[in-house]
């Protein structure tokens, strides 16, 4: 134990948590990350941004950009909003990323190691923790590695403070993403500033002060919002500790603190000495998403797919569908018969339906106009969605799907996934992240040869001096009215 974590544990007369957790911001070395999982992270950060130009195209961006400027402040110095001509202070940089980046659900989820916490019980890592970070650095000309190694940290403390929370966190309401995410970012801007430990305890404590967000939210434009307040809430936390602001220093293990509050208690052992030990890039890992859809849809559509592929299912061919998960899935996935897209992407019904007719799943197919086709409704209709107990039994640390497909001519087709196509047991290749990448790119209008450019940086981010040379190329001039036209044909805004 250091001699720093030691007088921190001393002054409370017990060992700490959150003094541990305070000692891993501040102490981690860039050079005590496995080469494996900084790779890893650069990829989160190349989809993260892809998702953000994105994200910024649709209405939601289109209200965070009018909002931004009725408030009164520079639009033209500070932080970039990803995919627009706009920089404002850090705080309100990282809010506009954070929402952008889950606009459209279509951003990493972490796996689980316990059994009882179900994949989407815990967080998109990056949404929360990304934009502080990214801020910070560009602010304050910092390096590529910088930024890396803050993501890294803020990545690991969210996905370990996820993973030892009660369940009870997210089955009661909570979106850990957004409460969970509020810490992460306290954590990666506590490190960009260089807070010591006692005023990352103290950042730790005010960003869990400001942890909120709630799943009865998830189909609207308030579920994105979740992971932008939480940006936005790390850098207040960070910056508000730097200038003395008081805060609990035992804001996690506290009787009244954040894991009491907000879960009824957590694991000790899925937190205390894990941290680092092993990184969550490495295991049980982060899966990147190959469809703009909440990620517990995703074996569900990858195993569709490959079932239409080796059938040659054709639209007219179905008669019903049946699809099986445990019991916490259909508790997210709420949205049965969907009227937009946002309803969409929390609806095994309408993702299910939408393969079936186009044989994919991306963001052209989920828009407003797209869910409200007739045969995409009459679609809808064949298909029934409950828990298996197969998938019951299975452990809720998998997503296990199950399908039955009835055909007019008397055929029945079954199939059975644990895991989608993206996850550590399936991953997207660097050349299919990579296109990836390029399909959100185009559609936020970013020009092909900065796209290239950043992709280029971004998986050699170790080695960029400056990351004002990744953000620079993030900037797109006079984007607001080209992503206002845009979105008009994307989102009926009578709708929100």
């Amino acid at each position: 134990m250091s001699s720093e974590r030691s007088k921190a544990v001393s002054q409370d007369k017990s060992p700490s948590l959150t003094a541990y957790v305070a000692e891993f911001i501040v102490a981690t070395q860039s050079s005590a990350i496995p080469a494996e999982v900084m790779h890893l992270g650069k990829r989160s950060i190349l989809d993260g941004i892809g998702l953000a130009l994105a994200g910024n195209a649709a209405e939601s961006g289109h209200i965070v950009r009018t909002y931004l400027k009725s408030l009164g402040i520079p639009t033209d110095k500070g932080a970039t909003v990803i995919g627009t001509g706009m920089k404002v202070p850090v705080r309100f940089a990282a809010f506009a990323n954070g929402i952008a980046i889950h606009a459209d659900d279509y951003d990493d989820t972490q796996l689980a190691v316990a059994k009882d916490r179900v994949y989407g019980l815990l967080t998109h890592p990056t949404a929360p923790a990304l934009p502080p970070v990214l801020a910070l650095g560009e602010r304050d000309n910092r390096s590529g590695r910088d930024v890396l190694t803050a993501y890294q940290i803020a990545v690991e403390v969210e996905t370990k403070v996820s993973e030892a929370i009660n369940p009870r966190h997210y089955d009661d309401g909570f979106h850990s993403t957004a409460t969970i995410g509020a810490i992460a970012a306290a954590a990666g801007a506590s490190r960009m500033l260089g807070l010591n430990m006692e005023q990352t305890r103290r950042a730790l404590g005010i960003g869990a002060s400001q942890s909120a967000g709630l799943r009865e939210n998830f189909g609207t434009m308030t579920k994105p919002f979740h992971p932008g307040r939480s940006a936005e809430s790390g850098i207040v936390a960070a910056e508000f500790a730097r200038l003395g602001w008081t805060a609990t220093p035992i804001v996690l293990e506290a009787n009244r603190g954040f894991f009491k509050a907000a879960g009824g208690g957590y694991d000790p052992q899925a937190i205390e000495g894990k941290l680092g030990n092993p990184w969550t890039f490495a295991f049980p890992g982060v899966s990147i998403k190959p469809h703009p859809s909440g990620s517990l849809t995703h074996p569900g559509m990858g195993l569709m797919l490959d079932l239409i592929r080796q059938h040659d299912i054709k639209p007219g061919q179905v008669v019903r569908v049946r699809v099986g998960t445990n019991r916490h899935m259909p508790n997210a996935l709420i949205h049965h018969r969907p009227e937009n897209e946002l309803q969409a992407k929390f609806s095994m019904e309408f993702c299910m339906a939408i393969l079936l007719l186009e044989r994919k799943a991306g963001l052209a197919e989920f828009t407003d106009k797209v869910v409200n086709r007739p045969d995409v409704k009459r679609m809808i209709a064949k298909i029934e969605f409950g828990v298996h107990p197969e998938a019951e039994a299975a452990g809720y640390e998998k997503m296990t799907t199950l399908i039955d497909i009835e055909l007019t001519d008397g055929r029945k087709i079954s199939g059975r996934a644990d895991f989608g196509k993206g996850s550590p047991a399936n991953p997207m290749s660097d050349q299919e992240l990579a296109d990836k990448f390029r399909e959100c790119a185009a559609w936020g209008r970013l020009p092909k040869a900065n796209a290239e450019k950043v992709v280029d940086l971004v998986l050699n981010l170790e080695k960029v001096k400056s990351i004002r040379e990744l953000t620079r190329l993030l900037a797109i001039g006079g984007a607001g009215a080209k992503a206002k036209k845009k979105t008009a044909a994307r989102t009926n805004v009578k709708k929100y």
